[in-house]
């Protein structure tokens, strides 16, 4: 048990089992609302005792496995696991639509609390769509907590299996959606020299089809990447901090789009 559970944290086990693994009582609810159906439930019998309401709405032909705290201990990344882990297969994930008209891009993000952090806003956006140039695992236990269960309700694409591939397949990507008519747009700092001129968040109009991209937190937008966007935006601030965290920066440029398609 303690074998499988730490493989099923890993890309390897997820594809191995072909399973994703949630960790801890809200996962397990936020998986449920979206009518996914677990096929195991590992728990602690203190925690079965003190929720037999939510196993009401578990099938019952659901296996539930009763481990010791210590065997959750041994088996999650969760320093105090509250009581259960939960196994889904991986066909639950949402799959992505053809009519999305905004679509979040993101390059090379590798801190999991900030990857978890954008999933949530851009599920409050109402992002269509989440493309993903390599970075942290969506799937990792850290970005599904941060993201406090958005990962599992917004379709995402990992693309490439090594940096210079998943650029490359952001590129075609990029590419195809500015010749479907979507406005790419890099962001970049006020004053940033670049080949677009630089304009603030708010003049731009986030009504039409929008490709948002944002860049690594170290290194910002790939060049190769800035090279297919047809408008560049900046979200000004005070010049005594050279730049703002990628996660905080998205939060007004994503909810500035749905505000202006509420009011339009």
């Amino acid at each position: 048990m303690v074998r499988r559970l730490r493989e099923l944290s890993s890309a390897k086990g997820r594809i191995q089992y072909s399973s994703l693994l949630l960790e801890g009582t809200h996962l397990l609810l936020e998986a449920l609302q979206t009518g996914a159906r677990p096929s195991e439930i590992v728990a602690t019998p203190e925690w079965i005792e003190d929720n037999l309401e939510l196993l009401k709405r578990i099938p019952s032909q659901v296996k539930l496995n009763s481990v010791t705290q210590s065997v959750l201990q041994a088996s999650l990344t969760t320093v105090n696991p509250n009581g259960v882990a939960s196994i889904f297969p991986l066909s639950v994930l949402p799959q992505p639509s053809d009519q999305s008209n905004f679509v979040l891009a993101l390059d090379r993000l590798q801190d999991p609390g900030n990857l978890g952090t954008l999933f949530r806003t851009a599920l409050a956006a109402d992002v269509d769509l989440v493309w993903l140039a390599l970075g942290a695992d969506p799937l990792g236990q850290k970005v599904l907590r941060s993201s406090a269960g958005a990962v599992l309700k917004l379709p995402f694409q990992r693309l490439g299996g090594a940096e210079k591939h998943s650029i490359n397949e952001l590129v075609e990507k990029l590419e195809k959606a500015r010749k479907q008519g979507f406005q790419i747009v890099g962001t970049y700092s006020p004053n940033s020299c670049h080949v677009l001129a630089v304009s603030p968040y708010w003049e731009l109009d986030w009504t039409k089809p929008t490709v948002l991209v944002l860049g690594n937190e170290g290194d910002g937008v790939h060049p190769t990447i800035q090279d297919c966007c047809t408008h560049s935006v900046s979200l000004p601030h005070n010049q005594q901090v050279e730049s703002l965290n990628v996660a905080s920066a998205a939060v007004p440029l994503l909810l500035e789009r749905l505000r202006a398609t509420m009011t339009s």
